[in-house]
């Protein structure tokens, strides 16, 4: 039987308590410093600790070996890089490995195209000089290059003004502003979808809702208005922890309707599209639509809210929840089973 494999950092013991609920072998590749978490919880069959990240090049073969099956998570996009990823990682990776470069803001290959290509809304973005509205400005941190320095802008001089102020305080590089994701602000409600599309029922599933819960933004929020106008914080967008939601039912109808035309489009730009689990991050505005802002093409972080008593429209599949990790690994079991892997893995 195979074993399902995982870079021990985002929604990995998700992945890892799935695998051993559905008596699959585990495997996690750990960064030294960053291990202690997979020796402290049992679910875990075989620890690999590296120096780097990236060596895990240079395991194949003992992942080979070991028949894994590995799923990507947004740490292993990162550390590893799409390149490598898709020319030097001989090892069947559930999931589209193509599609995980698709997540990026910038470049040729972006979500804002995938989006695009599927008619769904999204912010509409601007270069800095065509600012004229309030945005969202996207950008990398000065230090922290995966860390994404995000602030807000009444208009253009806004956007100069707090750039600068910024880059002066070595939050960003100003040099960055050109290269930038500069987005309308929506104003309305975040949610995270979390699907699951199964290439062996041939369905997409919806499994659950979450939200961000972000540094040190949240300690903002929990501020009455006066100390927040007198302390006038430079507020951080840094993502350390989600929570679970739910949303009104009559807007399910909009949220598969979003998911089912990702995955259509998905399919036409990035053969052989969707497998497995995604994320779309939306806004409902007062008037009732889904604004989606960010894709993750992978397991999300937040389906880590259900570890262990799964996703509350899972059981509607079921006949009882299931956590993400747990659909990965049952998904991969049964294309074990029924030699159909090759249509689960790319």
């Amino acid at each position: 039987m195979v074993s399902v494999a995982v870079l021990a950092s985002h929604s990995a013991l998700d992945v890892l308590d799935g695998a051993r609920d559905e008596g699959l072998r585990t495997i996690a590749v750990a960064k030294r410093g960053r291990d202690r978490a997979y020796r402290e919880f049992p679910v875990v069959d075989r620890l690999i600790v590296l120096e780097d990240y990236r060596d895990i090049l240079k395991i194949v073969d003992v992942l080979k070996a070991e028949e894994a099956v590995f799923v990507p998570n947004r740490s292993f996009a990162v550390y590893v890089g799409y390149d490598a990823i898709e020319r030097e990682f001989p090892v069947p990776i559930f999931g589209n490995r193509f599609l995980l470069r698709w997540e990026e803001r910038t470049g040729p290959y972006n979500y804002y195209r995938l989006l695009d290509e599927a008619g769904i809304r999204r912010p509409r973005t601007f270069r800095p000089d065509e600012v004229d509205r309030p945005v969202i400005v996207k950008m990398p941190e000065a230090e922290r290059r995966v860390e994404r320095g995000f602030f807000v802008a009444r208009d253009r001089d806004d956007l100069y003004k707090k750039a600068k102020r910024l880059a002066e305080a070595g939050v960003i590089r100003l040099e960055d502003l050109d290269h930038a994701s500069i987005e309308e602000l929506v104003l309305g409600a975040h949610f995270n979808a979390n699907y699951f599309y199964s290439p062996l029922r041939r369905r997409l599933e919806l499994h659950s809702f979450d939200r961000r819960i972000q540094s040190d933004l949240d300690g903002v929020y929990r501020l009455p208005a006066r100390e927040q106008l007198e302390l006038n914080p430079e507020v951080r967008y840094i993502e350390v922890g989600h929570e679970p939601a739910t949303i009104r039912e009559s807007l399910l109808e909009k949220v598969f309707d979003v998911g089912h035309r990702f995955v259509e489009a998905a399919r036409r730009l990035v053969p052989p599209g969707v497998i497995g689990p995604f994320t779309l991050q939306f806004i409902v505005t007062p008037q009732l639509d889904l604004v989606v802002y960010d894709v993750a093409p992978r397991i999300g972080g937040g389906t880590n809210v259900y570890l262990g008593v799964g996703g509350q429209y899972s059981k509607l599949y079921f006949g009882r929840p299931i956590s993400m990790g747990r659909r990965i690994a049952m998904e991969i079991r049964e294309a074990a089973q029924q030699g159909r892997l090759e249509e689960v893995t790319t």
